[in-house]
């Protein structure tokens, strides 16, 4: 895997402060960074470090993107992760298994691993420790602020009267699997003043024909790698039952960035005021005005 690694921050720049600082040791490690949020948390801090590989979950920046994949966050291997020769390897709490990470230590990398829960409030506690990881403290702390300011703005708005939406993950099937409580995609549609039509469940789950009617949503949010899967717009409205639906019979179908806004990394809060925008547009500005 010959890819040209990750610097986060130009060459000259990179220079003036190895003159400068101290803190250039950073800078000669090869890192390998799990998850996702982590890997924005990174490009966002501007970090001097060397990124040599990424995960799979890892598709934003482009930069970032393009290194080499060590495999599925939860499905790593320590034989694919030393192959590109990490001095360090800074993870997501959702990577594994256990024992590969302890490998990886066993061996002499250094694995630090973020433990934040998957929650909004999170975003900022990860922000501050990438920085704390990546020796970007106080560019760690401006972020913070900035990332609290857009999320304590969001929860000011009113929420949509009588307007229940479903999230549906991508999938292949007739058989739509949508999320309930307990997901990422739950706390997103809650934070935007959107009530969700299938909380009632726990997790994703399939649903069929007779639960979209009986929950009949108003709204459907998917992601554009879920509507490619499902085979595009028309076979969303050609699943059983959802022509039972309000969200269905009116086509009201919204389409976001999952990564973007589901991450819980520091794009999120800015993804999150993208799809209330995008919801007051398709609902109309006085429906989007009510007061709660």
């Amino acid at each position: 895997m010959n890819a040209t690694p990750f610097k986060c921050r130009s060459l000259a720049v990179v220079l003036l402060m190895g003159l400068l600082t101290t803190g250039g040791a950073l800078a000669n490690e090869r890192w390998v960074v799990l998850g996702g949020d982590i890997a924005e948390t990174i490009a966002a801090l501007d970090a001097d470090i060397e990124v040599v590989a990424r995960d799979d979950t890892v598709t934003h920046p482009p930069e970032l993107a393009a290194l080499p994949s060590v495999g599925y966050l939860r499905q790593l291997s320590a034989e694919s992760v030393l192959s590109v020769a990490p001095n360090r390897v800074l993870a997501a709490s959702q990577s594994g298994p256990q024992e590969v990470l302890e490998q990886l230590s066993a061996v002499g990398v250094t694995v630090d691993v973020i433990d934040a829960p998957a929650s909004l409030s999170s975003i900022t506690e990860k922000v501050r420790a990438v920085a704390q990881h990546t020796q970007r403290q106080q560019q760690g702390d401006v972020l913070a602020a900035s990332l609290t300011d857009t999320l304590e703005r969001l929860v000011t708005l009113p929420p949509f009267p009588d307007m229940p939406a479903m999230f549906i993950l991508h999938h292949s099937g007739l058989t739509p699997r949508v999320a309930g409580s307990d997901t990422a995609a739950h706390i997103a549609l809650e934070a935007v003043g959107l009530d969700n039509a299938f909380g009632g469940m726990t997790g994703y789950q399939s649903v069929a024909a007779e639960a979209l009617a009986k929950e009949a949503p108003a709204l459907v949010i998917m992601s554009q790698r879920g509507l490619d899967a499902l085979g595009g717009e028309n076979a969303l409205w050609q699943l059983p039952g959802m022509h039972l639906t309000p969200a269905g019979q009116e086509q009201r179908l919204i389409v976001i960035d999952d990564q973007a806004l589901l991450g819980f990394g520091p794009r999120t809060p800015d993804q999150l005021f993208a799809l209330r925008k995008d919801v007051e547009a398709l609902l109309g500005s006085a429906t989007a005005q009510v007061a709660p």
